[in-house]
């Protein structure tokens, strides 16, 4: 039947229209209301209705020319039948296994004149069996393409530098775990886990064993001859004495190790030695060098012909400094203000890459400022990426931009961008500080390979100095520190009182912008202040003014500011206010102030529109989004975490231009969000730190204050401090006016995601990370080490002790006696700490004198110092003629400590004589019953008198001859000794330490009287051998202990934290990861919960949105006070979730952490599981967001970070073999990623 053509309808006929209800043959008619439209016949089938006739010519065209594996000469099923049949079983093929890489290659000998081919030589390739699966050397081979960019957790890292490979030495020694293999004898016959063994009593055993040592020696010929031409050039030949020794080793394996680790050591020490400066040889090496910049650097230009980079303006000293340092392929740390320009570093180094076709990286701790830099750097640079949790930008750039996050996990996995990485730039270095995150710069800073230089970039910080020097230290290179106190443009500090139209112009001037602080700037302050709250305090009696101030007192100040500073034209201004709610409710209440023109209105409004075209049609009218667009249009912005992402970038982008007037902000704001204002205005100097309220520090006052003031636009910029409820206490202001800036801190600490990474690799040791970290900077290791040797060697020369006869008992005497010298101090420091031992060392009171001088001679004090920490006593003490002067230094009776076990008091063989001298604490070993009434002005006068050689003859005066006297008929009362205060029952200090140690101290005295030694003729002299020889002895362990790991700070964490990942099957007993230990190492936060929540397959029964509702308790961190209505499913998965973690806790707290498992459960939060769960489930975000009361922005973020968290379980489903849980991960991500959540950044378009 041929194909019908059916005309066009007419205006006659009717608009009808067949349709063929299935292939039955059945039509119905139907009318087509569509005027002008042909009406073919209609079908209910899918595809419409079959085809009347086949069109031959395309059909042959179809299965012959377009799809040539329709031709029968490509029919496989005849072949198949063919092979199957005659196919040869072939066992053998089953054991092949693949050939290893050929370890030689062929190279051509050429004539040196001609050119012309003479002959082949073979070469002996290195490395050849090197992987990321099994080394750390840059040699290894390239993993596949797919894993080159964030590298593949099975991956080894590359060899961070500054860490040593293991010598030869050291790989010869053997562990406790192996042992040495007899050949011949003990050898097992039964394999283990069998029953029967083989015999093996053969007498031609023997030759296998030469066999062995043949191979043994062939496979170190590579390296005795690579050993040899440099042992020739060090001195001493230590090479040549080496590489006899390499054969003789007990197992192949070891010498496998050898191939791969001796052949780079030599080359490499020789290498090092060339790239240090030979001046600082000496022991005491600086790694950092401070650069100076006060001098100007006039051959810069000389220097740098044609640099890499050129900026439109004349650079600073300080960066010029750092350009030449650049240049030099020198690692620097720059600490400038905000806004001195330590952006032109980075683009140096960013452009010098680019020259030498390598990359760069730039991290930066919030991605809010990642995106910024993208954007700036792309428009500067052309070739830059972004890699951020949720965002991932041409990553084959150059220069790639990336949170501190991913930079460390791609360090862990050996990712192949590391190999051309020439900088790293770590922007607001001081971010290191945070309790949070610091920890991640550390890891970095330390897993970072030797072929990468670091560019620190910081605000200005006191310590920058130790900071660099540790990582230069741990990277065994220079770091050169460049530090400019230097405001672009100074800063003056105001104090600001008014409140209404009348006191506007109350403005006084705090802090000039020399840096002069000006007290009459504050009293006048004061006072302006004081007048009208009398006239208010005397209508209502006199209250004391508080902290807090109500909204419409705010309003009245800032409405007044604002008017007065728009008058003065030093808009824009930044009002940092320290409560996200308070900066609504200020801009809020500004309601009748508009600070635009109508041209600057219609700017505002098309750029916003703009911006927001984005937007679906609903999220457009977001209650938050209509809000700020009437303040917007007035000059009046708000930036916290609580607005939507694309909301705040629309502000920064308009606050930049300079079309929003006043911007209330929160801290975040000043942190690297590079936007200065023309003013800052500070709502109030005490915020919230999340314990309670404080003063601000510093540092933080400095960062933000910092934001006043435009390059090149200002002369000065104008800092305000309002005083709302009272001017703030002028010491406060001085020190934050003035203060130093906080340290850089190390908040290292261990996490299990570290030990984890570090665990799967055999050659990386968690206690090096740890020994690296900032926190132990203080261990100077090299120091250490070459002091154990001089100790060691003076240990050794020291003559030998004569312990035979009496003086058997000399070595437990000198413990005995350190013992109780210790304990004795320690008692005296809490005597002198207590009221009441400070009541009894005053004035009159009778002491026992124990020191180089004197031994047990009695003394009255006279004064006593108010100095707290170095208390001293003036006493005066009764002592032999000729004995007044301390020349009595070298008397031995200090060296054996004799007062400890002869209590006889001192009396004087001749005529009694005195001395007055300042007592230490030490010096005073008892304090006596008794007291004296002296008068000690007068008995100081006139000793000092007589202290002068006119007035040296003079016999003493009446008062010191009565207390000599005295003190004289009480030594010899008491001659074998005189009653002295008990600290217990006498001074009443109770304490469990004080008691202890005076029950010890005479438990130490009475064993004394015991020893034999003391009546040895010879006791001193030996005593003094002994002392000499334990002195050293003891500082040689301390160093020992030192230096060895045992003194590492975090070392019993670690241990406590392996311990609960052996309990939880994450790494076996001797330290292997197992298969739950690389599921968490995919994980980057709150990895247990999670890996166990895997593995107990709590997440599988749920749906994709149950799912990710669940696992919002791991990135939502506040409290709400709204209760979520959550399904019965979901409430069952909440338990569930909380008896995981339950358990968890409480693992860990036996296992000896100090977190309860309270603590441990209470950080998960699970506010926000419904607004995921109606999320996922496709719910628009103006009606999620009125079911909680967090806030919009907060709420995007959570969701942001959750996607990151649904990716990681992806991935580690994968790991495990679920493949069902991973497509669920990946519908719940899909779901969540829609709408105003996931809108790209305006930066990275």
């Amino acid at each position: 039947m041929d194909r019908m053509n059916v005309p066009p309808a007419g205006p006659v006929d009717l608009p009808l229209s067949l349709l063929e209800m299935g292939c039955s043959g059945r039509f119905e008619l139907i009318t087509h209301p569509i005027p002008n439209q042909p009406l073919p016949p209609q079908s209910t089938l899918p595809h419409g209705l079959p085809p009347t006739s086949l069109s031959l010519e395309t059909e042959v065209e179809k299965q012959f020319l377009r799809d040539a594996a329709w031709l029968p000469i490509h029919d496989t099923d005849f072949a198949f039948q063919k092979f199957l049949k005659y196919r040869k079983v072939n066992v053998d093929s089953l054991i092949n296994c693949t050939p290893s890489s050929l370890h030689s290659g062929v190279s051509v000998v050429r004539d040196p004149t001609t050119g012309m081919l003479l002959d082949f030589t073979e070469v002996l390739l290195e490395n050849t069996s090197l992987s990321a699966k099994n080394s750390l050397s840059l040699q290894r081979q390239p993993g596949p393409p797919s894993e080159s960019l964030r590298g593949s957790n099975t991956n080894y890292p590359f060899l961070p530098g500054g860490m040593e490979e293991l010598t030869l030495d050291q790989i010869q020694k053997k562990s406790e775990l192996e042992e040495d293999i007899d050949f011949e004898n003990d050898l097992l016959r039964i394999p283990p886990g069998l029953k029967v063994g083989m015999d093996f009593t053969d007498k031609d055993a023997k030759i296998a064993k030469a066999e062995v040592n043949l191979m043994s020696l062939l496979s170190t010929l590579n390296d005795i001859t690579y050993l040899q031409p440099e042992a020739e050039e060090k001195e001493e030949g230590k090479g040549s004495k080496e590489a006899p020794k390499l054969p003789r080793t007990n197992s192949l394996e070891d010498l496998g190790i050898k191939d791969v680790v001796s052949s780079s050591t030599p080359s490499e020490k020789g290498k090092d030695d060339k790239s240090k400066p030979k001046g600082n040889s000496e022991e005491n090496k600086k790694w950092a060098v401070p650069v100076n910049i006060t001098s100007p650097c006039d051959d810069f230009y000389k220097r740098i012909p044609n640099p890499a980079f050129k900026w439109p303006f004349e650079l600073d000293v300080f960066q010029k400094q750092a350009v030449l340092r650049l240049e030099a392929h020198d690692s620097v740390f720059v600490a400038a203000h905000t806004s001195a320009g330590k952006t032109v570093v980075a683009e140096y180094a960013i452009a010098l890459s680019q020259k030498h076709m390598t990359r760069t990286i730039y991290t930066s701790p919030i991605k809010a400022l990642s995106n910024q830099k993208f954007r700036d750097f792309k428009n500067t640079f052309g070739d830059v990426g972004l890699l951020t949790g949720d965002v991932q930008l041409s990553p084959e750039s150059s220069c790639l931009i990336m949170t501190t996050e991913i930079l460390r996990s791609m360090l862990y996995n050996g990712s192949e961008v590391i190999r051309d990485l020439e900088w790293v730039i770590f922007d607001e270095v001081h971010y290191i500080n945070d309790a949070e995150r610091g920890v991640v710069w550390e890891e970095v800073l330390i897993m970072l390979p030797d072929h990468v230089s670091i560019i620190l970039l910081s605000a200005t910080v006191p310590n920058a100095l130790e900071f660099s020097d540790w990582i230069g230290r741990i990277k065994k290179k220079h770091i050169y520190v460049i530090s400019t106190m230097k405001r672009p443009v100074p800063l003056e500090h105001y104090l600001y009182t008014g409140n209404s139209t009348k006191t506007q112009k109350e403005m006084f001037l705090l802090m000039d912008a020399t840096g002069n602080f000006l007290t009459k700037g504050y009293y006048a302050a004061v006072d302006a202040k004081k007048e009208r709250t009398s006239k208010h305090a005397q209508s209502f009696g006199t209250k004391s003014t508080s902290h807090n101030t109500s909204a419409s007192q705010d309003r009245s100040v800032w409405l007044t500011l604002l008017h007065f500073l728009s008058q003065r034209q030093q808009t824009p201004v930044v009002a940092f206010t320290f409560s996200r709610t308070r900066c609504d409710d200020n801009a809020r209440s500004l309601d009748s102030m508009d600070m635009t023109t109508s041209i600057e209105k219609a700017e505002i409004h098309s750029f916003f529109q703009k911006s927001l075209s984005r937007l679906r049609g609903g999220d457009r009218q977001l209650p938050q989004i209509l809000v700020m667009r009437d303040l917007l249009k007035r000059g009046i912005a708000v930036h916290h975490s609580g607005i939507l992402p694309i909301l705040k970038e629309v502000i920064e982008m308009l606050f930049s231009r300079g079309l929003v007037k006043v911007l209330f902000a929160t801290e975040t704001f000043a942190m690297g969000v590079n936007m200065p204002a023309r003013t800052v205005v500070f709502d109030s100097i005490r915020k919230h730190d999340g314990t309670g309220f404080r003063n601000l520090l510093p540092g933080e006052y400095i960062q933000m204050a910092g934001r006043a003031g435009r390059r090149g636009l200002d002369a000065t910029g104008t800092v305000i401090i309002l005083c709302k409820a009272g001017v703030q206490e002028m010491s406060d202001l001085r020190v934050m006016m003035l203060g130093k800036p906080t340290t850089l801190q190390s908040q290292f600490r261990l996490t299990y995601t570290m030990i984890l990474n570090l665990l799967r690799v055999e050659a990386l040791r968690v206690t090096d990370m740890m020994r690296r970290s900032f926190s132990e900077s203080h261990r100077d290791t090299q120091a250490h080490e070459k002091r154990i040797s001089e100790l060691k060697k003076m240990v050794s020369s020291l003559p030998p002790l004569d312990t035979e006869g009496q003086l058997s008992d000399m070595l437990p005497y000198y413990h005995t006696v350190t013992e109780l010298r210790t304990t004795t101090e320690a008692l005296q420091r809490a005597i002198l700490e207590s009221v009441n031992g400070l009541k009894a060392l005053s004035v009159g009171r009778v002491v026992l004198v124990n020191n180089k001088q004197h031994l047990n001679a009695l003394g009255v004090i006279l004064q006593v110092s108010s100095d707290s920490v170095n208390r001293t006593f003036t006493a005066l003490i009764i002592c032999e003629k000729g004995n007044e002067e301390r020349e009595g230094e070298g008397k031995e009776n200090n060296n054996t400590f004799p007062h400890f076990y002869n209590t006889a008091l001192f009396i004087p063989e001749g005529p009694c004589s005195h001395t007055v001298q300042k007592l230490k604490l030490q010096d005073i070993s008892a304090i006596t019953v008794k007291t004296l009434k002296v008068i000690p002005d007068r008995i100081i006068d006139n000793y000092n008198k007589r202290q002068q050689p006119r007035f040296r003859l003079d016999p003493p005066g009446q008062a010191i001859s009565t207390a000599t006297q005295e003190l004289l008929r009480l030594a010899e009362a008491n001659s074998s000794g005189i009653a002295t205060l008990d600290p217990v029952n006498d001074l009443q200090l109770k304490s469990v330490d004080v008691v202890e140690d005076s029950m010890r101290v005479r438990v130490l005295q009475d064993i004394l009287r015991e020893f034999n030694c003391i009546h040895s003729p010879t006791f001193a002299e030996q005593f003094a051998l002994v002392k000499e020889r334990m002195s050293v002895q003891e500082e040689l362990d301390r160093l020992l202990f030192l230096v060895s790991d045992q003194s590492l700070s975090l070392l019993p964490e670690y241990h406590q934290r392996i311990k609960v990942l052996q309990s939880l099957q994450y790494v076996d007993s001797s330290g292997a990861v197992q298969l739950k230990g690389r599921v968490a190492c995919q994980i980057s936060s709150h990895e247990l919960l999670l890996t166990e929540l895997l593995f107990e397959n709590v997440l599988s029964p749920l749906a994709p949105e149950d799912s990710a509702a669940l696992l919002s308790c791991l990135v939502f961190t506040q409290n709400t006070q709204v209760e979520p209505h959550i399904t019965s499913t979901l409430k069952e998965g909440i338990d569930r979730v909380l008896s995981v973690a339950k358990r968890i806790g409480e693992l860990q707290r036996d296992c000896g952490i100090p977190q309860t498992a309270e603590e441990f459960v209470g950080q998960f939060k699970f506010g926000l599981t419904e607004v995921v769960y109606c999320w996922a489930r496709g719910m628009p975000f103006a009606e999620i967001a009125q079911l909680t009361d967090v806030q919009e922005g907060t709420v995007v973020r959570c969701i942001q970070r959750l996607d990151e968290v649904l990716k990681e379980v992806r991935q580690a489903a994968r790991i495990v073999g679920d493949s069902v849980l991973g497509s669920k991960m990946e519908k719940a991500s899909l779901a969540i990623r829609r709408d105003i959540v996931f809108t790209a950044s305006l930066y990275t378009h």
